[in-house]
């Protein structure tokens, strides 16, 4: 997942907004206590979905796999007046760590958090999404992403994340492991849907940005 060196990252991190308090204490968390913390989107990738939420302002945001509720406190930060995060994610174990720092940041009457499985629960939505934000299991993904299309928008946003997968996208097809493949059928089936306009951030470890026609 490193695609820049650490100098270079530390770089972009010291020249971007500062990570607010609230994250900055979650982030700390997640590495002393929880596995595989490289999973938190972290200083950078925060700041980018946050500048995103702000810029579109979103009345209503789908997040499929909340981990320890980083992300969607990041999207909280743009919402516009009366809007909401949905965040679903299936490890219950994580939910008083998560619900801790919701309270702490102030975001109780805007995130709203769901435990269960996704492919289960997002039918059941009766919303319209402005931002749908999919970092669950990579084997689900094109599922969800058939799952929320009719729920966002016209001119709203699906993005993926993880889809770089460490840089193993650049490797022959035939060799490649179960989750390699279905993140690059994922990309390919983005790219060619010509219902999106599309673009893959190198952001971390990648970030499919679709914007519904």
């Amino acid at each position: 997942m490193e695609f820049i060196s650490p100098e270079l990252d530390r770089y972009v991190c010291d020249h971007s907004e500062n990570e607010p308090d609230v994250l900055r204490q979650l982030n700390r968390k997640t590495y002393l206590s929880v596995l595989q913390p490289r999973m938190l989107s972290g200083h950078f990738q925060g700041r980018v979905l946050s500048m995103l939420s702000h810029m579109i302002r979103p009345m209503r945001v789908l997040e499929i796999g909340t981990y320890t509720g980083y992300s969607a406190l990041c999207f909280s930060e743009g919402l516009a007046e009366g809007g909401k995060v949905i965040t679903i994610d299936v490890n219950e174990e994580l939910e008083e760590l998560v619900r801790e720092f919701v309270a702490k940041a102030g975001m109780e009457d805007k995130i709203d958090y769901r435990i269960g499985d996704a492919a289960q629960l997002i039918p059941q939505l009766d919303e319209q999404f402005d931002i749908v934000f999919i970092d669950a299991d990579k084997k689900n993904y094109c599922t969800y992403y058939d799952l929320v299309f009719d729920k966002v928008r016209p001119g709203g946003y699906i993005i993926a994340d993880n889809v770089l997968w460490s840089g193993k996208v650049l490797e022959e097809y035939e060799t490649l492991d179960r989750e390699t493949k279905i993140i690059m059928d994922y990309n390919r089936m983005v790219h060619e849907d010509p219902r999106v306009q599309e673009v893959l951030l190198p952001i971390r470890d990648g970030l499919m940005v679709a914007r519904k026609r």
